[in-house]
Parts: C-alpha cells; structure tokens; sequence
C-alpha cells in the first residue's frame, strides 16, 4: 500500500505517541504508569474514528492490546525475565489472532485492507468486500499474507520465549533485537515480493485492488 499523509498520521498517533507518553511518564509514575499513558493516544484516536466512521482503528486496538498484555505481565510479578517478555507479547497475541482468523470466513490482513482503502475512499469497503466475493485468487492471496505473518509472528515469540528462559539477561539484551528484527525484515520483503505478485493479478480489477496491491 502507498504511503499517504493519513497512515503516517495513524502510525505516528498510534506508535510514536504511546512511546512519548511512556517516556514522558515513567519518572513519575513508574513502569505501569507509564503503560497507561502511553494507552491514552490510541484510545483517543479509536474514539474520534467511532465518531467520525463508526468503525474503531485495527491499529490502535492491536496497540491497546499490546499495552494491556503488558500490564497483565507486570501484574503476574514483575520479574526481570516476565519484563524481558513484555515487548514479545504484542507480537505472540497477534500472530496467534491472526492464525486464529483463518478459522473465521474472512481472515484479519482483509479487515485491516479493508479499513485501509476504506479511510481512503468513500466506497473502499465495498469495493474490497465486491473484489473478495468475485476473485477468489485475491481472498486467497489475502489468507496466505494472514497465514505467513501468523506464523512468523509467533515464531518471533517462540524465539524470543526461549531465549528469554534460558539466556542470560545481558545476552538476552544484546541479541533478541537482532534475532526480532530479523525475522520482522523477513516477513516485509516476503511481503514485498509476494505483493507485487498480487498487484499484478489485481490490476485488471482496478479500484480498490490497486489500491491495496499497489
């Protein structure tokens, strides 16, 4: 998808943000007071894209659910190796729900493209919910992209789990990043490739296929 003023506000309300308020916070309200601040920017931005859309920000609620795993992880003890965990908990919850939205008619990458084209044009969600029933190679391809970054995902949490367990922490530090960011830049060129695989089997559709292929 094409970068747009309107995603790089969402990414900077819904990732820049909570990290600044978290930062801003944690001298003065500590660790789990800084996980709530950092909540506020993303609820915020949910609640004015109920009342202008009527639909709520895929992206803020992965984001608000990555916050919440990361206050029930301190709330379970608090120990050096469950803080260690924290950041992989965003990831694991949601390569598992995206593994577990394979089960359901219409898998999670079509609900964030659909509000993606959606927030772009005034019929992007009806277009994608038309492309989706007449070309079955594009919700097929739309599982695939689902099916690949569930599991990459949640490898990525495997991973970091194991190492989190086993290592010790100044290794842990040192090494994750690299091993998370790895398997994260593997996923996008995948995607990449795989993409334009798809924007080539969606041009004829045009519209919203373009859209979200190009």
């Amino acid at each position: 998808m094409k970068i747009r003023a309107s995603f790089l506000l969402e990414l900077i309300v819904n990732l820049a943000l909570p990290w600044l308020a978290y930062r801003l916070a944690l001298p003065h309200w500590g660790e789990t007071g800084g996980l709530i601040a950092s909540a506020v920017p993303p609820v915020i931005w949910s609640l004015v894209e109920l009342a202008r859309f009527r639909r709520v920000d895929a992206l803020s609620v992965l984001v608000l659910l990555g916050i919440v795993l990361s206050i029930a992880a301190m709330a379970a003890g608090g120990s050096p190796r469950m803080l260690l965990l924290r950041e992989s908990l965003v990831s694991g919850a949601i390569g598992v729900a995206f593994l577990a939205s394979l089960l359901m008619p219409r898998p999670l990458v079509f609900y964030l493209a659909r509000a993606t084209v959606a927030r772009e044009k005034a019929d992007g969600a009806a277009q994608i919910d038309a492309l989706w029933r007449a070309r079955p190679a594009f919700a097929s391809a739309l599982r695939l992209m689902t099916a690949v970054w569930g599991v990459g995902l949640t490898v990525e949490t495997a991973v970091r789990v194991f190492m989190a367990m086993t290592w010790p922490i100044e290794r842990f530090l040192v090494v994750s990043p690299f091993a998370s960011y790895g398997i994260y830049g593997a996923l996008l060129l995948w995607t990449f490739w795989y993409r334009k695989g798809l924007k080539k089997r969606a041009s004829d559709a045009g519209g919203a296929a373009g859209d979200f292929a190009g």
